[in-house]
């Protein structure tokens, strides 16, 4: 008898709570850090982003409109299922970066409890920055936070799984929706990512990834215009400049965070608007 073949993976898009191709039929060679072959993934094109904007539009609705509680209990399940993963996780950032088992497996549970920490955000985030406010006459007056709309992020590129998770957890758990251009370093950890979310309770659209080159999808993602938000946390200093000029049209709110640790609050106050209402007393 003879010996059985591996099934071996090619890495998909996450678009819609689907997996993808690219529409153009590309993909690129994913190498272990001995340059050994280890699987391929898909390389995005512009029809691929259109696609992925296009579904956080459509998402981000339903979402904003879903419960705090609601939206909690699917950043915590997302937690859930990748502790489930766990291994899998360890041995694809040991394979590609080539750290140890020890050190994989604390990034790994880092971003675990990164997640249940968000979530834990979620119903809490309309008192920490909601406030009713002092006025002169027979009025309430409230100002309550609002998720900006859809996202764009471009995650920085170490620790990759904390980053990655960190920046779609800080925007989506006020309701906003993600598109994420996963670093080429390290695609397979951000496909098995959208493999948890789409498992996980996810509602279709509000999260998507893409793999591929950040250099040739990141100008027409600041350019989108249906994109409210920029986190450019993976993007250099020296290029951020010429992306926030590509975003000026429809006024996008662009932040980068230099550290993967950067204060929690911040990361999510930066996707958040604040809405301010009048209500007559009395009525």
């Amino acid at each position: 008898m003879s010996e059985r073949l591996s099934v071996l993976k090619t890495y998909k898009l996450y678009i819609n709570g689907a997996f993808p191709r690219s529409e153009s039929g590309r993909s690129f060679e994913v190498n272990d850090h001995q340059g050994a072959f280890l699987a391929n993934a898909a390389l995005a094109s512009r029809k691929d982003l259109r696609d992925a904007v296009s579904a956080a539009r459509n998402a981000q609705n339903g979402w904003s409109k879903a419960t705090a509680y609601n939206r909690g209990q699917v950043l915590y399940r997302i937690a859930e299922v990748m502790e489930g993963r766990r291994d899998q996780f360890v041995d694809e950032l040991t394979s590609l970066i080539g750290c140890s088992k020890k050190k994989a497996t604390k990034e790994v549970d880092a971003t675990i409890d990164r997640w249940v920490w968000y979530a834990g955000w979620s119903d809490k985030l309309s008192a920490t920055f909601g406030n009713t406010n002092p006025v002169a006459g027979p009025f309430f007056n409230f100002t309550v936070p609002e998720p900006v709309g859809v996202v764009g992020i471009i995650p920085a590129t170490s620790p990759t799984l904390l980053s990655i998770s960190s920046a779609i957890a800080a925007a989506i758990v006020s309701g906003n929706t993600a598109v994420v251009i996963a670093p080429s370093s390290n695609p397979l950890s951000a496909i098995t990512l959208g493999e948890v979310c789409a498992t996980s309770d996810v509602p279709a659209g509000v999260i998507n990834i893409l793999t591929g080159s950040v250099d040739e999808l990141s100008p027409w993602l600041a350019a989108h215009m249906d994109i409210d938000a920029l986190d450019l946390s993976g993007v250099p200093i020296e290029t951020r400049a010429e992306l926030a000029v590509a975003s000026v049209e429809n006024l996008k709110r662009i932040a980068a965070f230099d550290s993967v640790d950067a204060p929690p609050l911040a990361t999510m106050h930066a996707f958040l608007e604040a809405k301010t209402i009048w209500h007559p007393i009395g009525i």
